[in-house]
């Protein structure tokens, strides 16, 4: 994440924070098309799909879509990426590419590496500029930008592969930063460096009573548990004893509301969130103010965007695209329709599907919400619950029985000739019931999604709730190489990561009992 500003004697100032004009994002997007387009017409892939064609027509938008095939990350990195990574320059995009994120997403435990440009790194800064210019809009302490930034991202200690660099994309940001945000980011180099995430965590804690924080950047998951450990180190009661200006929050990556009762306990005041959207293929947008939690799209920072309607006719029960799927541009998107993202970058991605979905409330602001994963949802009989769904239940059930739900999964098991769904829940609650737990998550999953409540009465039999310690969920991370800033629980499990996590826990069970 970075700034917009420059150094005055009291601090970062930010920019002039009055809106920029607001072209339409139609436009906006037919734009960044055009650059993209000419800036890669000399790569293997722009004379593959013939990128000087398509410039000269008419319909440059259209031209492009009926060249190019969509591409899954499969398809891009065999035929694309694998040949970037072997150093080969020009593939996708001018020259060679520097750095790969990896990502594991959540659906699958096979690494992914994902092309990082200095193109894309300059995009991302461009809307992380706007991001806190318009933090002119939340009611923040006029003297924070005097104070320092907690970012909570992984190692910057990269990994040297042939001629380019490998780790998270939250290292290669960190390693990006401005030169004189150095002042003001902490924990610094010398920690961000420690391989292991617990121990960047000890570091964090142990520094803690030397810092001025006043904003804090990362997933909240993270987040939360460094502000436990430094609770715990230094024996407060909140984290405002030791960080008492800090006021604002940026997080990303998860959905903030089944942690907020939780974090809020380690608070001793109110503090803003802004919610922002970032993956290893770019930053594609963020909260723009404190009225609405929705998302507002980017549409001129180096990315142009299609949507996939989110249905049966495009994508089949386990969440993969159909052969013939057809994706819209900006120009033809509806409100209140579930769509699969699809990007090309300043990376070199192209029609790349990036497995989120989406939904817009307002398309001529780009105002939308993520409602989760393409493969993140369960549909064994009809039900088509999504992740949205099931984050929305168990906020309600986490306030009505004041469970203080911190992490869940859920998967779909055989109930005899019928289904069932078990969840993995963690909470503080000692005393919380699992029967009414799994009672009121059901009513609220009834109440939320209708062809859940028909099913229930049919094929799906059962809903089953089983509660593990916080730490059990982490443990699993930590032995798939995931424990780290950017690392989440799949919320829901299937295939071989269902597999994985059922074998998982049978061995910590039996542990226990030896």
């Amino acid at each position: 994440m970075f700034l917009l500003g420059h150094f005055i004697k009291t601090g970062i100032r930010l920019g002039a924070t009055r809106p920029e004009p607001r072209r339409s994002p139609v436009t906006q997007q037919k734009k960044t098309l055009i650059r993209l387009l000419t800036e890669a017409g000399n790569t293997a892939f722009g004379r593959q799909y013939n990128f000087s064609r398509i410039l000269t027509h008419p319909d440059p938008v259209r031209a492009f879509q009926a060249a190019v095939p969509i591409h899954d990350y499969d398809k891009m990195y065999d035929a694309w990426w694998s040949r970037s990574r072997n150093d080969e320059p020009d593939v996708c995009w001018p020259g060679q590419v520097p750095w790969f994120a990896l990502s594991s997403g959540t659906s699958n435990a096979a690494s992914k590496y994902i092309p990082v440009t200095p193109d894309i790194i300059r995009s991302m800064k461009k809307v992380s500029r706007r991001l806190f210019c318009d933090m002119a809009h939340f009611d923040l302490p006029a003297d924070l930008f005097t104070k320092q930034m907690l970012m909570v991202g992984s190692c910057t200690n990269l990994t040297p592969e042939l001629g380019h660099w490998v780790g998270d994309m939250s290292g290669i940001i960190g390693l990006n930063r401005p030169f004189w945000l150095k002042k003001y980011y902490r924990p610094g180099r010398e920690i961000t460096a420690i391989p292991e995430w617990s121990d960047r965590i000890e570091q964090i804690a142990a520094s803690a009573p030397l810092w001025d924080i006043g904003f804090i950047v990362g997933n909240v998951a993270w987040v939360q548990m460094i502000f436990e450990r430094i609770i715990e180190k230094h024996r407060l009661n909140h984290i405002h004893e030791i960080w008492p200006n800090f006021s604002l929050l940026v997080h990303g990556g998860i959905f903030f509301e089944p942690y907020r009762q939780t974090f809020e306990q380690l608070l001793g005041k109110p503090v803003q969130y802004v919610d922002s959207y970032m993956a290893s293929e770019g930053f594609f947008a963020y909260q723009p103010g404190p009225e609405s939690r929705l998302l507002r799209l980017i549409t001129d920072a180096g990315i142009f965007y299609e949507f996939v309607p989110f249905n049966e006719q495009h994508f089949d029960e386990n969440g993969n695209l159909y052969p013939d799927a057809r994706a819209v541009a900006f120009a033809e998107v509806e409100p209140d329709q579930a769509y699969a993202l699809v990007l090309s970058s300043d990376a070199g991605a192209w029609r790349y599907v990036l497995g989120d979905t989406v939904e817009f409330s307002d398309v001529k602001k780009g105002a939308f919400k993520i409602t989760g994963r393409i493969k993140h949802f369960l549909s064994v009989v009809g039900e088509h619950l999504s992740v949205d769904n099931m984050n929305t239940a168990i906020r309600q059930t986490d306030l009505c029985l004041n469970a203080g739900v911190k992490e869940f999964a859920v998967t779909a098991v055989k109930n005899g000739s019928h289904w069932a769904h078990q969840w993995y829940v963690s909470a503080d609650n000692p005393n919380l019931n699992t029967t009414a737990f799994a009672a009121a998550l059901d009513a609220a999953l009834m109440e939320i999604n209708d062809d859940y409540r028909v099913e229930r009465q049919y094929a799906l039999r059962d809903i089953r709730v089983e509660l593990l310690p916080h730490e059990i969920f982490y443990r699993w991370l930590e032995e798939h190489g995931k424990m780290n800033g950017q690392a989440k629980v799949p919320r829901v499990m299937k295939g071989a990561v269902q597999q994985n996590w059922e074998t998982f826990l049978q061995r910590v069970a039996k542990a226990s009992k030896s």
